[in-house]
């Protein structure tokens, strides 16, 4: 299943996040919304479990095909910040303040995926510097992070949190408490080479501390190592070869990018497909989790494995999109974009054109959209700039210590 799109929901039936998969994990848990959709937002489904990170990837996908994204829809996710600077999965209300027994909860994936798109949006360094620290202080001492303020890490948020951090010019291996950065934590759990799932990663151990793979979580492994976002592009064939957990040699972020993309290679060679099963009912396509295999293999240069579930992706995930909204056309944009294809000749579906009747219309692309990387970098030192300047002045180091010194001790 999507663990990073489906653990709120999961967590509040009192569901282990990793035992549940879901065929469409970005669609609503109830058909009719429970809350009214704000104006702003993309889709038109219950957002209390996605609101913030559907709204993330709609943007963020946008931004990637040369969209400039609608002000309101923009505003809307900026108005979602909580003060401390995190991101709950949706405030109904933004007057009332986050946290607490009434308030709604920060957690780290909804706060990472925001990062990513105002990045990308570009102008946004205050929100971004805010969130930043927010994560700063949710950091674990095994060097990961959990989904929610105290809760232990898992291979998924790790993966996004690095992601954004690397986005914004901050070298996740520079990450560290105890001692320990998320890169540690990646290579403690890349499964050894001998077994099925040499090189796999799992969501996280369980109460014995055993590893077991989950490809979603590989998936999420193989970006958060190569210090990438969710909008991975191509990247260069590594150099073949396992560096076994289990040989001894150091564990670098590439090889346990390039173990990790070896299982998802593996995983995808039959059917084209991953699948999903609910407790007691039949194998199911997952086509979020493809879509999310297909960015991270292109990614990590994997891209010949890739073209199968890409091809697999073309034939049969228009229909899933259409029920489950914005993010799962978002993904499938991202898995477009990672694989150098056209979103909008996708096996016949323009998933640009679909994405963007979910919510306010864009402004349309522009062939000047394209920035350099000398403009991304400067970008990036902009907004480390900030940061630097904010923790020295004090804004926010209080809070960003306080949190790591408790954790620290802990």
């Amino acid at each position: 299943m999507n663990v990073r799109r489906s653990a709120a929901a999961l967590a509040a039936l009192g569901v282990l996040a990793a035992a549940a998969p879901a065929t469409a994990a970005d669609a609503s848990p109830s058909a009719s919304p429970k809350v009214t959709v704000p104006a702003g937002l993309y889709g038109r489904t219950d957002p209390t479990y996605d609101g913030v990170w559907r709204q993330s990837l709609a943007l963020l996908a946008q931004r990637t095909v040369g969209y400039r994204p609608a002000a309101s829809a923009v505003d809307w996710l900026t108005g979602q910040q909580c003060a401390e600077g995190g991101f709950a999965a949706f405030r109904a209300d933004t007057a009332k303040p986050c946290g607490g027994k009434d308030g709604a909860q920060p957690d780290t994936n909804s706060t990472a995926a925001a990062v990513q798109a105002l990045q990308a949006l570009g102008g946004h360094d205050t929100e971004i510097r805010k969130a930043l620290v927010w994560l700063s202080s949710q950091q674990n001492k095994d060097g990961g992070w959990g989904y929610t303020p105290g809760s232990p890490s898992d291979t998924n948020s790790t993966g996004v949190v690095a992601g954004a951090y690397a986005g914004a010019g901050q070298d996740p291996a520079e990450l560290r408490l105890g001692g320990k950065s998320p890169y540690d934590l990646l290579a403690k759990w890349s499964l050894p080479c001998d077994g099925d799932a040499a090189g796999a990663l799992p969501y996280q151990p369980d109460k014995k501390g055993k590893l077991t793979a989950n490809a979603d979580a590989t998936a999420a492994a193989v970006l958060g190592a190569l210090g990438k976002g969710l909008a991975a592009g191509a990247g260069k064939a590594p150099e073949q070869g396992y560096v076994c957990a289990n040989s001894g040699k150091p564990l670098t972020p590439a090889k346990v990018a390039n173990n990790a993309s070896a299982y998802l290679a593996d995983a995808l060679d039959g059917d084209g497909h991953l699948k999903s099963a609910l407790p007691g009912a039949k194998d199911q396509p997952d086509y979020g989790n493809t879509a999310d295999a297909v960015v991270a293999l292109a990614a990590d240069g994997w891209t010949r494995s890739a073209k199968k579930p890409y091809a697999w992706l073309e034939k049969n995930a228009a229909k899933w999109a259409e029920q489950s909204g914005p993010a799962a056309y978002a993904e499938l944009v991202f898995a477009a974009h990672a694989m150098g294809d056209d979103p909008r000749d996708f096996g016949g579906t323009d998933l640009v054109r679909a994405l963007n009747a979910t919510g306010p219309a864009p402004q349309a692309a522009s062939p000047a959209h394209a920035r350099t990387k000398s403009a991304e970098d400067d970008s990036h030192t902009g907004v480390w700039w900030i940061v630097g300047v904010g923790l020295v002045a004090g804004i926010g180091i209080g809070f960003l210590l306080s949190g790591r010194k408790k954790k620290a001790r802990s």
